[in-house]
């Protein structure tokens, strides 16, 4: 019956259906979130800064999805960072009620949410690049592509720093709850640490995770 085994094989598989929605709900979650944090936030300016990433990097996944479809992994990863930064616009991440429970629980001298936020700056990205460069460079499966990508998320760092600072520059006071630097003279330094911390536990972490998933997909575009 060569009909009703074409159709069979065009039928996506139980494994191929949940590969093709997550992303979309994905999506969908990080709009409707995207719409809340913007719903009074502390400062409508320091909101905007800190969604920007979001504002340009949502539509651009959208817009090459179908060429350049990412991996189901690295999707919950940019919603997740995703909603740590719209939660740090909408707080400002000084003020973030989550840090401050943490801070008096604790006992620590400043609220923390900005080092998670860090800390994510260099997890998340991480696996960002690597898939980029796994699909798009000879680096696949060599031993440069850790070092590599660890160095990439700290140049990005270091120029959310420089961003920061010319936030400073241009608006002064007004820019303190961007900045959150919460009175440390070494914030910056801290911060690149955090996202070095970050990308390279993510590396560690989820490497093998990662390259099965690279794998299925390469074999899924082939097919």
């Amino acid at each position: 019956m060569p009909a009703v085994d074409h159709l069979t094989s065009t039928l996506p598989t139980a494994t191929e259906a949940p590969r093709r929605h997550l992303p979309v709900l994905l999506a969908g979650l990080v709009a409707v979130a995207l719409a809340v944090s913007a719903w009074q936030p502390h400062d409508l300016m320091t909101w905007f800064l800190e969604t920007v990433w979001i504002l340009i990097g949502l539509p651009v996944i959208v817009l090459t999805w179908r060429r350049f479809p990412l991996t189901n992994l690295l999707c919950c990863l940019l919603a997740l960072h995703a909603l740590v930064l719209m939660v740090g616009g909408h707080y400002t991440y000084a003020q973030v009620p989550l840090g401050d429970w943490a801070r008096d629980t604790f006992g620590l001298d400043r609220n923390p949410y900005d080092r998670l936020g860090h800390l994510m700056q260099g997890f998340v990205p991480a696996l960002l690049v690597r898939e980029l460069l796994s699909r798009t460079s000879p680096l696949r499966g060599s031993r440069w592509l850790a070092p590599l990508t660890v160095c990439a998320c700290l140049a990005f760092s270091a120029v959310f720093e420089m961003f920061e600072w010319a936030a400073a520059v241009i608006g002064g006071s007004a820019a303190d709850d961007f900045l959150a630097t919460q009175g440390d003279v070494w914030d910056t330094q801290w911060d690149m640490f955090c996202a070095l911390i970050g990308a390279s536990v993510s590396l560690l972490l989820l490497s093998r995770v990662h390259d099965r998933q690279l794998a299925a997909l390469r074999a899924h575009s082939v097919v």
